[in-house]
């Protein structure tokens, strides 16, 4: 018996990781769309109601699937840790992201991106207790170095810093410290009741700025734009985190938040798509090495905590 489930836990364990890992990609792929569709909405919506409005909408949906499936309420200690989760990717980024993006281009937005895998690494290891070893944090700046080497040398930096730089710098902070607290959260909650019960959590202020933001600047808007909220609401700040958290939580917050790495290159293609920026045939080539990199990173080890004991923490 004991020959058999020495056999069998390390499938699991592998088997798990390959899960996070697809997981992961599907919530990058929707994150990917964020800023392109942000750039989209807040030019003709108020950006205080595209950033709070769709976390509004995201929580009525999140209300009911925590109604359908009967979730329990969160521990005491849970909702002190979904509050800094509701901080960070229910109201830091959409706000701050909505906000630089009245400015400047989602391209731009993506040079400042491409520094969130660090960051949710960095806020793994002080949050969660990842200890990533060297090799990974080699591979992890080798891909942040091509991308911004490409973002460079195909025109999306420009000049010093701007107010929506600094916009998308706290926007970045604070995303990965939602990432890596919401990560290991879904390890308990799973990914998507995490999300859910942070999108509930973050409503008593969230409404309150969408009423005042729709009622001093009431949405007058085209197609076009309320898709782009559409969009935002049911996938960015919904089914797109339940793809993300249960990835993070099964293949590791610091392995897996490194396949944000494609997510610049992605979102400058979408950018080219929706907004009609050019975008340099150097793109493939970049996608290449930040892919290189990024598989790489999946083949380090890295030195997760094993789950409690007990199903109470302290």
């Amino acid at each position: 018996m004991r020959a058999k489930s020495s056999a069998t836990v390390p499938t699991t364990v592998t088997a798990d990781r390959h899960a996070g890992l697809v997981l992961g990609a599907l919530g990058v792929l929707a994150f990917s769309l964020s800023l392109p569709a942000t750039r989209v909405g807040v030019q003709q919506l108020d950006p205080w109601f595209v950033a709070f409005g769709r976390s509004v909408g995201a929580a009525l949906l999140a209300g009911a699937y925590l109604w359908c499936t009967g979730a329990p309420h969160p521990t005491g200690d849970q909702a002190r840790r979904l509050s800094i989760v509701a901080v960070g990717v229910v109201v830091g980024f959409p706000l701050f992201t909505s906000l630089a993006l009245l400015t400047q281009t989602s391209a731009h937005g993506a040079v400042v991106i491409a520094v969130l895998p660090a960051l949710t690494a960095v806020f793994a290891v002080l949050r969660a207790g990842e200890r990533p070893p060297p090799l990974f944090w080699a591979a992890s700046a080798g891909g942040m170095l091509a991308v911004l080497v490409f973002l460079g040398a195909s025109g999306a930096v420009r000049g010093a810093l701007s107010p929506a730089d600094l916009f998308l710098l706290a926007a970045v902070v604070l995303c990965g410290l939602g990432y890596a607290e919401g990560g290991a959260l879904a390890r308990e909650l799973g990914g998507a009741r995490t999300i859910c019960w942070a999108l509930l959590l973050a409503l008593p202020v969230t409404l309150p700025v969408t009423v005042i933001a729709a009622v001093a600047d009431p949405p007058r808007a085209g197609a076009a734009a309320w898709s782009a909220f559409g969009y935002l609401t049911v996938v960015s700040m919904f089914l797109g985190f339940f793809a993300w958290y249960a990835g993070l939580a099964r293949g590791g917050i610091a392995r897996v938040g490194q396949l944000q790495l494609a997510q610049p290159v992605l979102t400058l293609l979408w950018s080219a798509s929706l907004l009609g920026e050019t975008v340099a045939p150097a793109s493939v080539l970049a996608a290449l090495v930040v892919l290189a990199c990024v598989v790489l990173i999946q083949r380090t080890r890295a030195r997760v905590p094993p789950p409690p004991a007990s199903p109470t923490r302290r």
